[in-house]
């Protein structure tokens, strides 16, 4: 990695103040390992993406990023499919694909660990719509389509998302969500959809994409899901009763969850999700981020990423 880019959300987290300190002395680990590093901030939602794909045009091999779930997946979007490799350095909310692989919370300790890191190809999901398709006839010319690294969410979870006021987020990190989730508990209609594929069809109220074993940074949602396995599995809530979505986080808390005889976990690459009502928007989040609205499909698309691993995992 002779070439890198450090690229940082300073306002991720809930330490922001701290944030340039932590990027400038994680820069220094990487610089004195043999990394000629630049170190870029993003200036916006929606700007890491940009700065990555020029950072690549500008023949950077490797992209360090020091953000929450949400930037790192800006990232990957901006570098899928391409040669140059993916660091993580944890600073935001929930950090799950820094969990699933190991590394320390904090930038500057993921950067001793990063400095000796083992390159390696993953699979990434993938998810393909036509961006105003809610009455079944697409606005848009061709398909929208983005990746995402580690979980995408459909319907109560994404809702969730959409309604969580990013200030709110920033303050309270992952207690955020949880507060919201409560809060809209009793207000959200529960829309049903269907997600379907070869193998069957599969009804709920909220499904869960994943990539890794944890939701939301915490819960382990998917026994044996991993980064490093080129696999996709699908968690189904059928219900749509508040009271039912009570049991289901007491019994996510517990990892009882596939016990429910209304929770479904589905193991599969390609399943297509339609709303049942196509004038009741049912909300995609990608990686902790509102990305739009059902009808999607959802994929796995192996060998779409280089990621940085630690020694321990890249074995």
């Amino acid at each position: 990695m002779n070439h890198a880019t450090l690229i940082y959300n300073p306002v991720a987290g809930r330490r922001p103040a701290r944030r340039a300190g932590e990027v400038r002395a994680a820069a220094e680990v990487l610089r004195h390992a043999g990394c000629h590093l630049d170190i870029v901030p993003t200036v916006r939602a929606g700007s890491a993406g940009d700065l990555a794909r020029e950072a690549v045009r500008q023949g950077t091999q490797a992209i360090f990023v020091c953000g929450g779930d949400g930037t790192i997946n800006e990232v990957v979007n901006g570098i899928a499919q391409g040669e140059c490799a993916l660091g993580i350095l944890p600073g935001g909310t929930a950090n799950i694909a820094a969990k699933d692989l190991g590394l320390p919370h904090h930038p500057v300790a993921a950067a001793r660990v990063l400095a000796r890191a083992v390159p390696r190809r993953i699979a990434l999901g993938r998810v393909t719509w036509h961006l105003g398709n809610r009455n079944g006839v697409p606005e848009a010319p061709s398909p929208d389509q983005r990746y995402f690294l580690s979980v995408a969410g459909v319907g109560f979870d994404a809702y969730v998302v959409h309604r969580l006021a990013w200030n709110f987020k920033t303050a309270l990190g992952v207690a955020a969500y949880a507060w919201e989730a409560i809060h809209q508990v009793g207000r959200y209609g529960f829309p049903r959809f269907a997600c379907r594929n070869s193998q069957g069809e599969w009804r709920g109220t909220q499904a869960l994409f994943q990539r890794t074993e944890r939701y939301a940074g915490w819960f382990h949602l998917a026994p044996g899901g991993s980064l490093l396995n080129s696999r996709m599995q699908v968690c189904v809530f059928e219900s749509s009763s508040p009271l039912r979505y009570v049991l289901y986080t007491s019994a996510l808390a517990l990892r009882q969850h596939l016990g429910l005889g209304d929770v479904h976990l589905v193991e599969g690459s390609h399943l297509a999700c339609s709303a049942e009502n196509p004038v009741r928007p049912v909300y995609v989040e990608l990686d902790g981020e509102l990305a739009g609205e059902l009808p999607a499909t959802f994929e796995l698309v192996p060998d779409a990423l280089t990621l940085l691993l630690p020694e321990a995992a890249g074995r």
